[in-house]
């Protein structure tokens, strides 16, 4: 048996009214939370290696949940052809099995936003495996209520417009430079070049651009953000993904 330290479900149906705004006649998707914590078997003391779950069930929409389990898995590998684990509790079991003291694995998917037709997932993990630190990840999933599934950026952009996309965002990352008093450092400039990334998420007060870390900045700064307004997106964005209000 694996030593669970905690194991919470909570329901969450009454309390998103916060991260919500739907069009008349739209019913907020109910959601449970659910999280739990467990260390390696008969380890004792502050260092034994441990695996933190928290994510979300959607009841009345199995395919988002499906999306949010698959979305955490793709996360837990340590390299590029990891296989994917079965389920998040074989991730877990292996995990423990294998993991010497001071490991650690953090998985966590949780409500961005909610509004319209779109529900905004935002995903956080962290591996330690000894060095340093660790390695932290995210990612985002827009899913598109109506059609029942997951949008690329294809789905969301009119065909031809994805160059003109990436115009935009190089444009947000001189603003996210100068915001940093980083626009008139040429090291940095030429050691973190503006790159894309698959972590684009429709916000509904900008389109968000999450960056992994040594993606376009060290390590130290994080998981920069960069923000397009919708007022720049007419005529690349599809329409339907305009938020309707604000």
């Amino acid at each position: 048996m694996l030593a669970r330290k905690q194991l919470v479900i909570i329901g969450l149906g009454l309390l998103l009214s916060a991260c919500q705004s739907l069009l008349p006649g739209d019913r907020a998707l109910p959601l449970q939370r659910i999280a739990w914590e467990s260390i390696q078997p008969d380890c004792q003391g502050d260092s034994c290696p441990l695996v933190n779950v928290d994510t979300l069930i959607f009841p009345d929409e199995a395919p988002l949940s499906e999306l949010i389990e698959q979305r955490l898995l793709q996360m837990t590998g340590d390299s590029p052809d990891a296989p994917l684990p079965a389920s998040l509790q074989s991730y877990e079991k292996a995990f423990l099995l294998h993991a010497k003291r001071g490991w650690s694995t953090y998985l966590q998917a949780k409500l961005r936003e909610q509004y319209d037709q779109l529900v905004i997932i935002e995903f956080s993990s962290y591996l330690a495996t000894g060095g340093a630190h660790g390695m932290p990840g995210r990612g985002f999933l827009n899913y598109d209520r109506t059609l029942k599934k997951a949008l690329s950026l294809e789905d969301m952009l009119l065909p031809g417009q994805t160059d003109a996309f990436w115009k935009l965002a190089g444009q947000a990352h001189q603003r996210w430079l100068a915001a940093n008093q980083l626009e008139q450092n040429p090291e940095f400039i030429r050691n973190w070049p503006f790159e894309r990334t698959d972590n684009v998420a429709l916000g509904q007060a900008a389109v968000l651009l999450k960056y992994d870390v040594y993606s376009i900045a060290p390590y130290s700064s994080g998981h920069p953000q960069l923000t397009i307004p919708y007022s720049q997106l007419q005529g690349i964005l599809k329409a339907q993904y305009f938020p309707a209000r604000g």
